[in-house]
């Protein structure tokens, strides 16, 4: 099975500088810029913006 193209798995990384990511699929479509969301870090115990990496 081919990956599609319209849905690309991407990684986000945490700002908070502990090396934390989490692994998501996005629209290109809805959303063609990188991606930012609000979500745990569990190595700080908080919520910290995750950013889209490349």
């Amino acid at each position: 099975m081919a990956r599609n193209e319209l849905r690309p798995v991407i990684k986000l990384r945490s700002t908070a500088g502990t090396g934390y990511t989490y692994v998501t699929t996005k629209n290109r479509r809805n959303d063609p810029d990188r991606l930012a969301l609000r979500k745990y870090d569990p190595t700080i115990r908080l919520h910290v913006e995750f950013r889209e990496e490349r």
